[in-house]
């Protein structure tokens, strides 16, 4: 191990930063001697204040069309200075600080490397907030999952009987940082994709969890086809269910002695 005291956690506010902040992250943010935090809105942003007074957002290294790993290394830069200087450093992020929050993973294992204590704490994701608002179980059908961007680069292989996720489908195919999203420009092309799989009147949902107490998240229906058309957000998240039913293998339903039915 290295010499000194400094350590790294990272940890979440969950989406709902008022009922998602968990004790032990909590606890964190208040031992740390130095805290840093990017985070989606102001009610957050006081929670933490009044957590650690000197905490200090690192969302000021976002810029208009800055590419989004440029900001991102700079972020991981601040975060490792910290540690290096012997403090007990905790990186507080939106949502669950393992998803879709790459500065964290990277920081992690860089101060890993370096010799220094470095962890992640568990919280509450969006994908948590969409399985219950939607009713989903995915331990009865499964659940494909992607970054939509990715999906379409990579010709992702689809299986119509298990539901999709994809996620920042108001930033698809921009690599940059825009407050407002991306806009629809470029969504014809992952139109295109999913029409391959899916028929054009297939109902797919725009989900958006709240992210206060007492509000209601945005779960929008509509026509696969209408996709392009509708009002897409950087907190947009699209759920494609299931197009038709997986049916089980006879053979082995009868060697485990199941009914050889759809699922």
């Amino acid at each position: 191990m290295v010499d000194g005291n400094g350590s790294l956690v990272v940890v979440g506010t969950g989406i709902r930063t008022v009922g998602h902040l968990t004790g032990d992250a909590i606890a964190w943010i208040k031992a740390s001697e130095k805290v840093f935090y990017v985070i989606a809105d102001l009610v957050a942003e006081r929670v933490i204040k009044d957590l650690s007074p000197t905490a200090e957002s690192l969302a000021v290294l976002y810029g208009e069309g800055k590419p989004r790993m440029e900001t991102y290394h700079a972020m991981v830069d601040r975060i490792l200075d910290s540690v290096r200087s012997g403090q007990r450093t905790c990186v507080v992020l939106y949502g669950h600080p393992g998803v879709f929050a790459l500065p964290g993973h990277i920081a992690i294992e860089r101060a890993r490397d370096e010799g220094y204590t470095a962890m992640m704490l568990p919280s509450v994701s969006a994908e948590d907030c969409l399985i219950a608002d939607l009713g989903i179980d995915p331990g009865l059908h499964g659940l494909q999952s992607y970054e939509a961007t990715h999906f379409v680069l990579v010709r992702k292989r689809i299986d119509p009987t298990t539901p999709l996720v994809l996620w920042q489908i108001g930033s698809f195919g921009d690599v940059t940082y825009r407050r407002e999203g991306a806009g629809n420009q470029k969504l014809p092309l992952l139109v295109a994709r999913l029409l391959e799989e899916y028929p054009p009147d297939h109902v797919v949902t725009i989900y958006e969890a709240a992210i206060y107490v007492g509000t209601a998240p945005r779960i929008e229906r509509l026509r696969l086809s209408k996709l392009v058309e509708a009002r897409l957000t950087t907190a947009s998240t699209l759920y494609i269910p299931a197009a038709r039913k997986s049916r089980i293998d006879p053979a082995t339903a009868a060697w485990l002695g199941f009914e050889p039915t759809e699922r």
